[in-house]
């Protein structure tokens, strides 16, 4: 509901404008210009990518301020999809050396298993849709294919997470019979799939709906369901199961 011009409770602060950096040192900048300062009165939600970089990062490079590192360090990479996803497989980046990539790369992963924790503590996913945030953290920001799965007990509470197959940007080869043997090591009664476009489009391919069914029957031989396949996009993930595409004879 959007308030009239007389609806008093419309009166709302303007929003906090970031400051124009300067190639200054940060404690030299007034107070309420600084990441850390900024972080600390108004939330991680209020910084930019090259803010919430900086602050990680500690310190800038010679003769460049912790913003304005940032800034070029994301230039470089081509993103922060692609900062984050390949940080340690990057070329040299001026400012950006082996501590630096480190306390990405471990920034990363205590967020990957923070959300691994968040899935762990549910009682049960009786929707798939539960595990749609963590699978999209694991896989978005891949410029590469990767088909995963997320193992499940009888009472559909998660047991493992598990990267099974890596291809191209075009597409990766999946093997019912290593899928079948994942979740036989696993000893899971049910299974979510996963897998992401690079390409950012979350729309499912034939191909996709058929690997789905063939998995589908094969894993029912050995009394182990599976109860959705996400593909991961730009956006939420796409599921097959909301879609109703996990039947055979089901068009796209």
């Amino acid at each position: 509901m959007k308030p009239g011009p007389d609806d008093t409770s419309a009166v709302r602060e303007a929003p906090i404008a970031p400051p124009t950096y300067r190639s200054q040192p940060i404690r030299s900048w007034a107070t309420h210009e600084r990441p850390r300062e900024r972080l600390y009165a108004h939330g991680a939600s209020a910084l930019s990518d090259a803010e919430l970089l900086a602050v990680l990062l500690g310190s800038g490079s010679a003769g460049s301020d912790a913003v304005t590192t940032a800034r070029s360090i994301l230039s470089r990479a081509g993103g922060l999809g692609r900062l984050l996803s390949e940080a340690g497989e990057l070329p040299p980046i001026s400012g950006f050396g082996p501590v630096k990539r480190a306390r990405l790369m471990v920034a990363l992963e205590l967020a990957r298993r923070a959300l691994s924790e968040g899935l762990v503590d549910l009682p049960r996913i009786d929707n798939p849709r539960d595990s749609a945030q963590y699978l999209r953290a694991r896989l978005v920001h891949l410029r590469h294919e990767v088909f995963a799965c997320l193992f499940l007990d009888t009472r559909h509470r998660v047991l493992a997470y598990e990267e099974l197959f890596r291809g191209t940007i075009d597409g990766a080869s999946v093997y019912p019979r290593e899928v079948v043997r994942a979740c036989l090591r696993h000893h899971a009664s049910a299974v979510i799939l996963a897998h992401n476009h690079p390409s950012g489009v979350a729309e499912p391919s034939a191909a996709d709906l058929d690997i789905t069914r063939t998995l589908i029957d094969a894993l029912a031989l050995m009394d182990i369901r599976v109860l959705d396949h996400l593909i991961v996009g730009h956006g939420e993930p796409v599921s097959l199961a909301e879609r109703g595409l996990m039947q055979r004879n089901v068009p796209l």
